[in-house]
């Protein structure tokens, strides 16, 4: 707790102070461009990996960047999709999978996940994944498989699929590699490279 308090600090003393105007604007305008959907991991930070500034992205952070298709019942994931898309307008939605991603290993190597039986019914979520995936126990090709199928899953939602039939959003799959800093775009012309 010590860190976070010191980094606290830090941003009210260093960071806070020399972007004070764009804060001061944030404090009455939200208009993000941006729905990222990515994984909670902690080596996938969207603000870092994008090189945005606070207030360009609308960040939804699940266990294995998993969009559950849409349901008529509440639930953050929809809801959080809804407002970005139907109030906030963001133009582009992302769904970024990662290397080395704990959900997907888990699957791919089929980890037995029955001391976490609510992670297990989450990894559901994946199901067409893992049935789009020829090798067993590939990881990488699950990860890029899953995030094709949530963003199959994200057009489920109304919100989403009034945007896209309106073409006022589109929608891209990526994938970042940890080691490498490398993001391929799944939905570009065969999987291009973002970086060079």
């Amino acid at each position: 707790m010590q860190d976070l308090a010191e980094g606290v600090a830090r941003f009210q003393r260093d960071v806070f102070p020399a972007k004070a105007e764009l804060f001061a604007r944030l404090a009455t305008h939200h208009t993000p461009h941006t729905l990222f959907i990515g994984c909670s991991d902690a080596r996938v930070v969207p603000e870092l990996i994008t090189g945005t500034e606070p207030g360009d992205l609308f960040v939804i952070r699940t266990a294995g960047n998993l969009v559950p298709a849409y349901r008529p019942e509440a639930d953050g994931v929809a809801a959080s999709i809804e407002y970005a898309v139907a109030a906030l307008g963001v133009r582009d939605v992302v769904v970024c999978g990662h290397s080395a991603c704990g959900a997907m290993t888990a699957l791919a190597e089929e980890h037995d996940l029955s001391g976490a039986p609510t992670v297990a019914a989450w990894l559901r979520h994946a199901d067409a994944s893992r049935a789009r995936t020829a090798a067993h126990g590939d990881v990488p090709a699950l990860v890029r498989q899953n995030v094709l199928a949530q963003l199959a899953n994200l057009a489920t939602h109304p919100s989403v699929a009034r945007a896209l039939a309106a073409g006022k959003v589109a929608l891209h799959g990526w994938v970042y590699d940890i080691p490498t800093g490398r993001v391929e775009d799944l939905t570009a012309a065969a999987g291009t490279a973002l970086t060079a």
